[in-house]
């Protein structure tokens, strides 16, 4: 049974300790990051699992798409994407989904100097029949 725990990092602190301790071992770093409990006769037992999760969630790593493991696998949306080598920007899936768009709804587009601003237009015009 364990009676202590080291106080975790987590977080951009947790990424530089990783960075500074260089070369150890994955246990060494999880038990100097603090992800480790001490049991009442003083053995340490590093929590590597929670170690690699607190490494994913500080690098915005997501596996789980709803966070509970369940549903269906796939990545989450980020809010960042890059041109394609085709020159084109896909939006995706996640965020047509998180806004409820449909097969159809259009967009108005609208060029800045260092964005692109997506305006929905209105699919309920008073002569569509």
């Amino acid at each position: 049974m364990a009676q202590k725990k080291g106080n975790p990092l987590t977080g951009e602190a947790l990424l530089q300790k990783v960075k500074d301790l260089g070369n150890l071992s994955r246990e060494e770093k999880a038990k100097a990051c603090g992800y480790y409990t001490e049991t009442k006769n003083g053995v340490q037992r590093v929590n590597m699992m929670k170690f690699l999760n607190a490494l994913m969630d500080a690098e915005g790593i997501h596996l789980d798409s709803n966070g509970n493991g369940r549903g269906r696998g796939g990545r989450s949306a980020s809010y960042k994407i890059s041109v394609q080598s085709n020159g084109n920007l896909l939006i995706g899936a996640a965020y047509t989904k998180k806004m409820g768009l449909k097969p159809g709804d259009e967009f108005e587009i609208t060029l800045g100097r260092k964005h692109i601003h997506l305006k929905q237009v209105s699919g309920f015009d008073d002569d569509d029949e």
